[in-house]
């Protein structure tokens, strides 16, 4: 009989096993269906900007005009997501994206749309989006354990990319026979569900023991500390250059599929649909193939699939060929994305995490919407297939980014709160805006050793600096080379208590191999200095 142990292994290595929890099941549901909603808005908006202008900046715009709002406002969405409630948060955003949807509806409706009330109201529906997004991509992990997180993430993965395949291709034979304000409204009906699960979910309320952040100070914490991950730093550096490169397929194809493949909108959404079935059949096979290959074969390989779709698919003699090309981008796309997905999300602990995946969305889309007007701005001069081919060459140029920044695979660091990490002693009550304070740690040091202490409190001065340090320094006695003194200073009395909140587990392995130098009978002498009143 198999142990519980191996019961979880098997379930932990099935992208399904998210499922067999009743409220992930409920609101990736709920998604699927909105994703599909959103498809079909985004084939429909696409086409219904060519049916207006035939200019390739102005339907490359569609695409910019869905990206912009991420880059201008997912960061302090991140921000609030990480010191209000999630799930408030992510009603507002889905009721506002309803409403947008169906403002664009009644427009089309009334014959009343023109390719800058498109932009417009595409440019709201994304605020939305942004707005969802680093809060929906920060609440994964408090609704799985953590071995089902990869899981999850790909599941999401095969929720948005189901609804790639068959909402593009349902959006174009829905514009062909009802146009595209019949679109526009099943959208914003779509919304309906995933208000309606996330209104059922309960979530456990967040025992806060100091009071939240202000919005701009959480803003510049999470820059702080996405500034000291390099890991972190390594996924938004591949991932940036990815889709600044593969932007061009997606800001392209809706002339592709009008001008190089004389096919119709229903033509379209198959190309788009069989870049969705490709991305589900990668989500699916995902873990297999991480089990067998490394991360970086995995990248390499997806990032070469993609740029040979990009320069071949302008000259596909007709649609057959162009969907098994679209099938094959679809796969590259998921795998690459989703790895870095999985990374970004390990990456970093739980009370950064909205404004760290917030600063990634914000890298995604900034290059996702410079990318679309870029290489339609090239398409409108050179042509269609040349900015495709200059797009595909600077990907695989793009692919040598690996030596510089390498993505670990493997099970990433402990980044668990370290409830075992004592507060600091103090006698009587400090104010929480007393500041700025001083903390030292004097430490003992045999010389002999110096050198290994020194290069193990580089690790430690990270920490400091990521978790509100604003001043760092190692210091030696000069009449004495057996003493060392560490000081950092921080903001105020408040932000330092933030700082023993935010030790996580390897935060604590790393401090304790510092102090694994210190030759003195106890700890080392720990001091908080006050700036005087």
């Amino acid at each position: 009989m198999p142990n519980r142990d191996d019961v979880e292994d098997a379930a932990a290595s099935s992208v399904w096993g998210p499922l067999s929890d009743g409220v992930f099941r409920s609101i990736w549901i709920a998604a699927l269906i909105s994703n599909v909603g959103t498809w079909m808005h985004d084939v429909s908006a696409g086409w219904l900007m060519t049916s207006m202008s035939a200019e390739p900046l102005m339907v490359a715009l569609v695409q910019a005009a869905t990206s912009l709002p991420m880059f201008l406002f997912a960061l302090p969405a991140g921000a609030l997501a990480d010191i209000v409630d999630r799930r408030r948060l992510l009603l507002a955003a889905q009721t506002w994206m309803l409403l947008a949807a169906a403002l664009l509806a009644a427009l089309a409706f009334l014959d009343a749309i023109t390719p800058f009330g498109l932009l417009a109201c595409t440019f709201a529906l994304a605020t939305g989006a942004a707005l969802n997004a680093p809060t929906w991509q920060a609440v994964v992990p408090d609704l799985v354990p953590p071995r089902q997180l990869a899981n999850a993430l790909a599941l999401n993965g095969v929720a948005i990319n189901v609804a790639r395949a068959v909402g593009p291709a349902i959006g174009g034979f829905i514009v062909a026979g009802f146009g595209a304000g019949a679109v526009f409204l099943l959208n914003s009906l779509s919304f309906l569900a995933v208000i309606a699960a996330i209104y059922r979910w309960r979530r456990e309320p967040v025992q806060r023991a100091l009071p939240p952040e202000k919005l701009f100070g959480a803003i510049r914490s999470g820059f702080r500390y996405v500034r000291r991950a390099p890991q972190f730093q390594a996924v938004v550096a591949r991932s940036a250059t990815f889709v600044l490169c593969g932007s061009a397929l997606w800001a392209l194809l809706p002339l592709i599929a009008r001008v190089e493949l004389q096919a119709g909108p229903a033509g379209y959404g198959t190309l788009l649909g069989f870049f969705g079935l490709g991305a589900v059949t990668a989500a699916l096979t995902l873990p297999r193939l991480r089990a067998a290959w490394s991360v970086e074969v995995l990248l390499g390989a997806a990032s070469l699939t993609f740029a040979a779709v990009s320069a071949s698919i302008a000259h596909a003699p007709h649609l057959a060929f162009g969907c098994v090309a679209t099938y094959a981008g679809g796969a590259a796309w998921l795998t690459f994305l989703s790895i870095l997905n999985v990374t970004a999300q390990t990456a970093v602990p739980s009370w950064v995490r909205a404004r760290a995946l917030a600063t990634y969305l914000v890298i995604f889309f900034g290059a996702m919407t410079a990318g679309s007007a870029g290489w339609g701005w090239l398409a409108g001069r050179v042509g269609i297939p040349a900015a495709l081919a200059v797009a595909a060459a600077a990907m695989v140029v793009g692919t040598a980014m690996k030596r510089r920044f390498p993505i670990a695979g493997g099970k990433g660091a402990d980044l668990a709160p370290d409830v075992h990490w004592p507060a600091p002693t103090v006698v009587g009550a400090i104010a929480h805006d007393r500041g700025p304070v001083l903390v030292t740690l004097d430490y003992r040091i045999d010389p002999e050793q110096a050198r290994e202490f020194a290069l193990a409190m580089d690790d430690v001065r990270v920490i400091r600096e990521r978790d509100g340090a604003i001043l760092w320094g190692l210091f030696v006695d000069a009449a004495d080379p057996t003493r060392y003194v560490e000081s950092f200073l921080v903001d105020s009395w408040l932000e330092h208590l933030r700082q023993h909140e935010r030790i996580t587990v390897a935060d604590r392995i790393v401090l304790q191999r510092a102090r694994r130098y210190h030759t003195g009978p106890d700890g080392p002498v720990i001091s908080h200095l006050i700036a005087g009143h």
